[in-house]
């Protein structure tokens, strides 16, 4: 019943923004799609396990309702590579170590102790992650940013590349945060995600942190008053 409203819902505000001609071409092309790739999921989960086909069954009727969400809901492109959902974009680059890589990485980041502090020089930056992999011999770095993908790499070079390059030259054909190869270098390490949720795509670093400092002050004032 909640599914069916909030398609009900979608298709009002459709309606009301839209020509009739542009409306009746949306619904018609969002039920062809719908239809298509409902019947290409049954088919791959034919030979599923039972547990599998019984909670496709079950969770169908609100996976459907999800493709007739507004168009603004889907995932955008966030530049050369990567997407975008709203302001906020991500990035996630898997590469083998150099020689003597992972372990001079790990000290690395034993010494910050968790402290990245250096990474609000950025601006854009909501977090990072950092995950060694088979045995330290790959690496995975996976971060989350507001705009698009060349202005992000050009801030990393000029806000803070040392400590991009004592970070990512434990990694292999590294070239140096400062060489006109290094875009190339992250694309062709860059794995674009097929599926992306964030719970606040319109936020960026810094309404956020804007939003942060409001709260606080509106909570001390509360506590002189109260």
């Amino acid at each position: 019943m909640y599914s069916e409203t909030i398609v009900q819902l979608v298709e009002f505000v459709a309606g009301a923004v839209m020509s009739p001609i542009d409306f009746i071409s949306w619904r018609t092309n969002v039920s062809t799609v719908e239809e298509e790739s409902v019947r290409q999921l049954r088919e791959l989960f034919a030979d599923a396990p039972e547990m599998a086909k019984t909670a496709l069954a079950n969770a169908l009727p609100a996976l459907t309702s999800q493709t007739s969400d507004a168009p603004d809901s889907r995932a955008g492109s966030a530049g050369r590579i990567g997407i975008r959902q709203g302001t906020v974009s991500e990035l996630t680059v898997i590469a083998p170590f150099a020689r003597g890589g992972a372990k001079r990485l790990r000290a690395v980041l034993r010494l910050l102790n968790g402290n990245f502090s250096g990474g609000s020089k950025v601006g854009t930056l909501h977090n990072m992650r950092f995950v060694f992999l088979e045995n330290d011999t790959k690496f995975l770095f996976a971060t989350a940013y507001d705009g698009e993908w060349d202005p992000y790499i050009d801030d990393f070079a000029t806000k803070i590349p040392d400590e991009m390059d004592v970070i990512f030259s434990a990694f292999e054909g590294w070239p140096g945060i400062r060489s006109p190869k290094v875009k190339d270098w992250i694309v062709a390490h860059q794995i674009p995600a097929e599926g992306w949720y964030v719970a606040h795509p319109a936020l960026t670093v810094a309404e956020a942190g804007r939003l942060q400092r409001a709260g606080k002050a509106i909570e001390e004032f509360l506590d002189e008053i109260g």
